[in-house]
């Protein structure tokens, strides 16, 4: 077997090109899917020699940091492919047949019915416009909190994005009753919410929340997301007591 088919992650990280003009794009991401990096491999300049490294001529204009690592995590091969070069081209955030592009366009196709709008809006790299989509904040933080295969890949920054623009401007007495609603994966997106700044960095006034959801949360954070459970208990502060919402 060839070093290089010992690949089973890729990690694509700085220079101008891994996000740059992409404003929901990450700088640094990684390929896990097979296909894809079937396609890396073939695509991987045929200069490119000896583990760890390859020349490369630096009055090139270089796309960023391309390495390949094997199973046990040690580096097969690393380059900074140029511009020009189909491997750059292949990894290049708007390219639509890229391998960025068809992690954005997986992470669409799983967003939750009557986000997928929404959802694609910011793949393509747009800033939606008008009003929050009619959808329950219970599932957008089930869409935050939802398990992912390869939460590495291209589109990890989307998935955390975009149902956090979703939930940073809405008030908190609603976010509480939402949390109130959600399922399992809901809580785990919750619990990330409300322990992360969008939440902690509101005024005192906006993190009163009522018993029943912070009990709810605390619990969540205490049996799976420990490192968290301190920002919680610090941040969350009590609030009025539940009232039943009339419809």
């Amino acid at each position: 077997m060839k070093p290089i088919s010992r690949t089973v992650r890729v990690s694509v990280s700085g220079g101008r090109g891994a996000g740059a003009g992409h404003p929901y794009h990450p700088a640094a991401y990684e390929v896990l899917a097979p296909g894809d990096i079937a396609d890396v491999l073939a695509a991987w300049p045929g200069a490119a020699a000896g583990p760890g490294g390859s020349f490369e001529c630096m009055c090139l204009d270089h796309f960023g940091r391309v390495t390949l690592y094997e199973a046990s995590g040690q580096v097969v091969r690393s380059l900074s492919p140029a511009r020009a070069e189909p491997l750059a081209r292949l990894l290049d955030s708007h390219v639509p047949d890229g391998i960025p592009a068809r992690h954005r366009d997986r992470w669409v196709r799983a967003a939750p019915a009557g986000l997928r709008e929404y959802a694609e809006a910011l793949a393509r790299g747009a800033a939606p416009d008008g009003p929050r989509p009619p959808v329950p904040l219970a599932a957008v933080f089930g869409w935050l909190g939802a398990r992912r295969e390869e939460p590495d890949d291209a589109a990890s920054v989307l998935a955390e994005a975009a149902p956090l623009r979703l939930l940073a401007d809405a008030p908190t007495a609603d976010l509480a009753w939402a949390v109130r609603q959600t399922d399992r994966a809901g809580l785990e997106g919750a619990v990330r919410f409300f322990a992360g700044e969008h939440f902690t960095a509101r005024h005192p006034k906006r993190r009163r929340v009522p018993d029943t959801a912070r009990n709810l949360l605390l619990a969540h954070a205490r049996s799976h997301r420990p490192g968290d459970l301190a920002v919680l208990e610090r941040r969350l502060l009590r609030g009025a007591e539940d009232r039943v919402r009339r419809s």
